[in-house]
């Protein structure tokens, strides 16, 4: 029998609630803002259980001592009797460019509670027009000839010119003549910028700005500089990198592709609001003038190479003598300017060198221990002009050198000396995906130096990543589980950028698949919303006037090999209609909603004219399964399985958003489309008689279970046909880089997360346990861990989001908006004795504790505020429920909600929860 008990202590300080964590567009104090009603988000906290927002109060206000009063000089929404607590947005007067705005929050709850004010929040307009610029010109060093500009090169096209280009220095002297309240920074530096004020660099930022498809569009980024100003003279001065608006065609050095948008560029304001209340602009133009920098060599490719000796101290501060700098070119640049929301990249973890060994005269290999995206740092000291080599890799070759064959090659870094003391470098506009450094033309410290080579007193691996803020943590008792975990999230890491790109160093690009593929998984331990909506605007400035959305966004490069195969696949380009749909799902985002729709209906249109008699074949597949062969295109499901199923699965989302979006007439054109593919789908991969789809693999059949395409009097055999194929095999996969997450899903839905377990709790076969048996540090791209293709890769994750959802147990309810409603599911399998996982949701941290032993199982569990849960507890029948020295009728706020296949449903809302079930034999 087994007995429910639950710990239920009541604080005597029940009555409290606040208001806290407010959010504007997803950001605390965001600047840059250009959507014209802004959405605010904002947490309860209640020590009362089964606490729920009754209505709110926002006041915003352009000067924060109003707030002292309690006055909205902007707006006041008054009180509104509502429950929504996230995405509400801004309805007062139409806001101003460049302003700042403040805001605060109060809520009454269920209970009769009323909060006080929340501590006041501020946000700062953009510049929401080209005239706000304010005569900004483009200003260069510069120009690309027109014959070159190349903006979406063939791939393996030859060069027909050879070079690089310069990497210049800009700078501009201006005067600040009273006190300032604020100074604003608006700053587009193509491809990338290094922004200084009074010669010090301005924030923390790495690769500003965020890459996307510059014949289009271009991001600027938003810096408040006010302390970095003084009253009299200051300077502003600028570094421009290539990145992927120019990649130079250089020999020897690596070049994955041939773009060429133009040369180095920059658009800048700079607003000076005083106390006063006056203020004025200082805008790039003509008066700016320019010198080639330190930098000789920089590209997103190839590496970039740094020369001390040509330094020119003080060229961003005050008092420089800048008569022997030209004067800068006017130029144009991209006529859509957009501010930078998602968060910036920034240097994270370091990692010292773990081991330093020679590999061949004059060459010493550095070993960090982790494979990571990142740059190096470079302390040595020397004579000037000598010159130092790093090489950067994420496997080492048979003789012990770095081995960069199958990541790009070849790409260093190269460090000229100028010879003053201890000089400290590191990359500006480049990165990579590496384990090991090696170096040439210098000597680790500590080592013999008969030939007066430059010491080298320390090199450290920097790793560089978006910056979007950690929101989940798992681990369990499963040593093997926690090490894949940990092994994933070094792959989501090191591939969060400016894209989701595929792997940090041959390609850096955002491979769409992965998208939505890992989007659940890298959702519960990041919040990356505006990441999410910047690769939705990419999809949308890179699809075709066709209505294909290609596979890459921003599409750099057009891939020839296998004729369309890797421009055309609708498991990649359906990230247009799936990914907006998850952001809704994940963050209650209707706005992306409405301004994905066209992108998705012409997608839509554009599949139906590729497809024959509503069977789409084009493209990949389940890409990188496990066949015969080395992997690539897919081996054990017949083209056409996948890319129909996605087919279908976006009809059936699409006609769910036209409702949504109020468009009936529409939806319903959608449902009886996904219908006939449906019909089609079957008639042609279905067999009756065996219950399988096309060959019976494990991506066939899962992906017809999760996307509803099978019959429902036949779905329990087709699940159980899948379980026998995997246990057939040993509790082997096959899934590929598609099916491998649906296999998961359907797998989990089923109640089968014990197969999960023994499909995953293995180093013998290919798989995650074989990837670390072989030395991994982050997730490769084969599942055999292949030393011939990438070894930091961003695919073949999924399982992240069985630790946190299946295992741990936190799952969105199936009809959920933003962790609204919370299933707590957990799933004791195999030797799993403990999980615990944390998830910061919309409306708050939702945690899942749970522990067994022979005779007990225990769980404690936190629902945020404003939410409601149903938690499942292994129990087998209603009257032992019941029993127990406090039985779950004391609680009014916690529900039986019945029992099924062996586990109590309880429903219940907000608060913290411990649930001891006592297993003992009848």
């Amino acid at each position: 029998m087994a007995a429910i008990l639950v710990a239920a202590h009541q604080p005597s300080d029940a009555q409290q609630l606040a208001t806290t964590n407010l959010k504007c567009v997803y950001q605390q104090q965001p600047l840059g803002v250009e959507t014209p009603k802004p959405n605010f988000s904002w947490e309860l906290t209640s020590s009362q259980r089964n606490t729920t927002q009754t209505a709110y109060r926002i006041l915003v206000a352009d000067n924060e001592k109003s707030f002292a009063k309690n006055t909205g000089t902007i707006w006041d929404s008054q009180k509104v009797t509502s429950g929504a607590s996230i995405q509400v947005p801004y309805a007062g007067p139409a806001l101003q460019a460049t302003k700042t705005y403040y805001w605060k929050v109060m809520t009454w709850d269920n209970h009769g509670n009323a909060s006080s004010w929340s501590k006041p929040a501020r946000w700062q307009m953009g510049l929401l027009s080209a005239a706000d610029w304010q005569g900004a010109q483009w200003i260069a060093y510069e120009e690309l000839p027109a014959e070159r500009v190349n903006v979406l090169p063939l791939d393996g096209k030859k060069d027909d010119y050879l070079g690089t280009n310069v990497l210049p220095l800009l700078r501009k002297d201006f005067t600040v003549p009273k006190k300032l309240q604020r100074a604003t920074a608006y700053v587009c530096g193509l491809g990338q910028f290094e922004l200084h004020l009074n010669g010090q660099k301005v924030g923390n930022h790495f690769l500003d700005p965020a890459w996307t498809k510059f014949d289009k569009q271009a991001q600027y980024v938003t810096f408040d500089v006010t302390e970095q100003l003084r009253k009299g003279t200051n300077t502003v001065g600028v570094l421009l990198g290539n990145g992927f608006y120019y990649v130079p065609p250089v020999k020897n050095r690596f070049r994955k592709l041939k773009s060429a948008f133009g040369y180095p560029k920059l658009l800048c304001r700079v607003v000076l609001d005083y106390r006063d209340g006056t203020s004025e602009s200082m805008v790039s133009d003509a008066s700016w003038k320019t010198a080639a920098g330190p930098v000789t060599f920089s590209s997103i490719y190839g590496g970039e190479d740094y020369n001390a000796t040509l330094e020119q101290p003080g060229w961003d501060a005050p008092r420089f003598n800048d008569t022997a700098w030209k004067p800068v070119v006017l130029t144009s640049g991209p006529t859509e300017l957009k501010a930078q929301m998602a968060e910036p990249l920034k240097v994270h973890e370091t990692f010292g060198s773990q081991k330093i060994t020679p590999a061949q005269p004059g060459k010493w290999v550095y070993d960090f221990g982790q494979n990571a995206s990142g740059i190096i740092e470079l302390q040595v000291q020397g004579h000037a002009g000598d010159t130092v080599r790093i090489t950067p890799a994420e496997l080492l070759a048979a003789d012990g050198t770095v081995n960069q064959k199958n990541s790009g090659r070849p790409y260093y870094f190269t460090y000229v000396l100028r010879g003053s003391g201890v000089e400290t470098w590191r990359p500006r506009f480049s990165y990579y995906g590496f384990r090991y450094a090696q170096l040439e033309g210098g000597v680790p410290k500590g080592q013999t130096n008969p030939n007066s080579r430059p010491v080298v007193l320390k090199l450290t691996s920097l790793h560089t990543r978006n910056a979007a803020p950690a929101v989940g943590e798992f681990a369990c008792s499963n040593g093997l589980f926690n090490r894949t975990n940990t092994l994933i999230d070094w792959s989501i890491k090191s591939n969060m950028a400016s894209v989701f790109t595929d792997c940090p160093h041959r390609e850096k690009l955002g491979w769409l698949e992965e998208t939505h593929l890992m989007g659940a998984s890298i959702r519960y331990r990041y919040d990356i919303a505006t990441l999410c909506r910047k690769t939705i605007a990419d999809m949308q400035a890179s699809q075709l006037p066709s209505g294909l959305v290609p596979e890459i966004a921003p599409e750099y490069v057009k891939f020839e090999w296998g004729g369309d195969m890797f421009r055309d696949s609708p498991e990649w380009g359906s990230a247009s209609i799936i990914l907006p749909w998850y952001v809704y799902q994940w963050y209650g985002d209707q706005q992306v909603l409405e301004s994905s729709y066209p992108m998705m209906q012409r997608y839509v249109a554009y599949l139906g004219t590729k497809a024959q008699g509503h069977i789409l074949s084009q493209g990949l597949g389940d890409w990188y399964d496990l066949g015969p062969k080395p992997p690539g295109t897919s081996q054990q499901t017949p083209m056409g399985v996948t890319g129909t199923a996605t087919y279908y699965y976006d009809l059936t989302i699409l006609s769910q958003v036209a409702r949504l979006l109020g468009k009936p007439q529409e939806a319903a054109t959608y449902e009886k489309l996904a219908a006939e593919v449906r019909a089609a789908f079957n008639q042609k991969f279905f067999n009756p008689s065996t219950k399988q789809y096309a060959t019976g693999s494990q991506a066939a059949n899962a992906m017809a279970v999760y996307m509803g395409l099978v019959e429902p009097a036949y779905k329990a055999a087709v699940v159980e046909n899948i379980v026998q194929d995997i246990r057939s095999r040993n509790n082997a996969l096959t899934a590929g880089d598609i099916g491998y997450r649906y296999l998961l899903r359907v797998l989990e839905d089923a109640g089968h997360s014990d197969v999960i377990f023994a499909m995953n709790n293995r180093a013998d076969v290919p798989g995650y346990g074989y990837q670390l048996a072989h030395g991994a540090t982050a997730l490769t791209e084969s599942w055999a861990a292949l030393p011939t293709v990438s070894n930091n890769h961003l695919m073949l994750g999924h399982l992240q989001e069985w630790f946190y959802g299946g295992l741990a147990g936190i799952q969105p309810a199936a009809d959920a908006v933003a962790f609204n409603k919370i299933n707590i599911r957990p799933e004791p399998v195999g030797d799993v004795t403990s999980a615990t996982a944390s998830h910061h949701s919309p409306y708050g941290p939702i945690k899942s504790e749970w522990k067994k032993t022979a005779t007990n199982f225990e769980l404690t569990t936190t629902i945020p505020a404003n939410t409601t849960a149903t938690i499942y507890l292994p129990a087998t029948t209603a009257s032992t429920i019941l029993e127990g020295t406090q039985p779950l009728a004391r609680y009014p706020e916690l529900k039986l909600l019945g029992i099924e296949n062996g586990k109590a449903r309880i429903q219940t809302g907000s608060g913290t929860y411990h649930f001891t079930v006592s297993q003992q034999l009848e």
